[in-house]
């Protein structure tokens, strides 16, 4: 996608520069800067809306027992947090932790 995204850039920004060249020399840098922001967005969004059906590998391990985990790691931290830290607490909570960061870490 990256590769894609590069050589579609750089044609876009050659057709601008060809542009340039047949008009006057009276564009300033600034039309100039807008027009290549313009071509950045919408080479990207064309790409974003392209791959648009297509799960990226980053949301494919977040699940519900990823979401699970979290939550038990969010309860076992309150419960630590409001208990006024005593060591059981600490280290339920520390193993609690150990074992949903495990879980989210074989899932990604």
């Amino acid at each position: 996608m990256e590769q894609e995204y590069a050589t579609e850039i750089n044609s876009k920004l050659e057709i601008l520069e060809n542009l340039d060249d047949e008009d006057s020399v009276d564009n300033n840098i600034n039309e100039k800067w807008e027009n290549i922001k313009i071509i950045i967005k919408e080479t990207k969004q064309q790409l974003i809306e392209k791959d648009e059906g297509t799960e990226t590998f980053k949301n494919k391990w977040y699940n519900e027992e990823c979401k699970f985990a979290i939550e038990e790691m969010k309860k076992a931290r309150e419960k630590w947090m409001t208990k006024g830290k005593r060591e059981k607490e600490e280290q339920e909570y520390h193993h609690k932790r150990k074992e949903d960061h495990k879980i989210i870490r074989n899932k990604k």
